[in-house]
């Protein structure tokens, strides 16, 4: 079986954010609000694993929640992580991307989750919005 596309399973979490966007392109968001983003990981390979899978998704589950952890329920204009950083849709896409991205350097999701070439980072911010981060691994 020749390898022409990719394989990809995603996984699903939500996370709730306060934060304030300074700066006039970001209109009423300027002042501080709350949001609720529907948070989803693709994870994609060339070739399956021995098991016949992209990637063992109770281990990638995990590795969400641990990307989600130090931002869910903050005020990311005080949260460490966060505090001084301009927290847009965008940003906080690859913000979790790094953080996904250093789990699977580390070994965080199982066997043969070092074959997962790439992943995306989808911040669904509402029904009529999302964006995303996309980059190898």
């Amino acid at each position: 079986m020749s390898a022409a596309g990719m394989y990809a399973v995603e996984v699903r979490d939500h996370m709730l954010i306060a934060h304030s966007l300074p700066g006039e392109v970001f209109g009423p968001a300027q002042g501080m609000h709350g949001a609720t983003y529907v948070v989803d990981v693709c994870f994609m390979r060339e070739t399956l694993t021995e098991d016949r899978i992209v990637v063992d998704i109770g281990r990638a589950h995990d590795a969400l929640k641990a990307a989600l952890k130090p931002l869910n329920y903050q005020n990311l204009d005080a949260a460490p992580e966060t505090k001084g950083e301009l927290t847009t849709t965008e940003w906080l896409c690859r913000f979790i991307f790094e953080r996904i991205a250093e789990a699977k350097r580390a070994g965080g999701l199982g066997p043969g989750g070092d074959g997962v070439q790439r992943i995306r980072v989808t911040l669904n911010e509402s029904h009529v919005a999302r964006a995303w981060f996309e980059g190898p691994v």
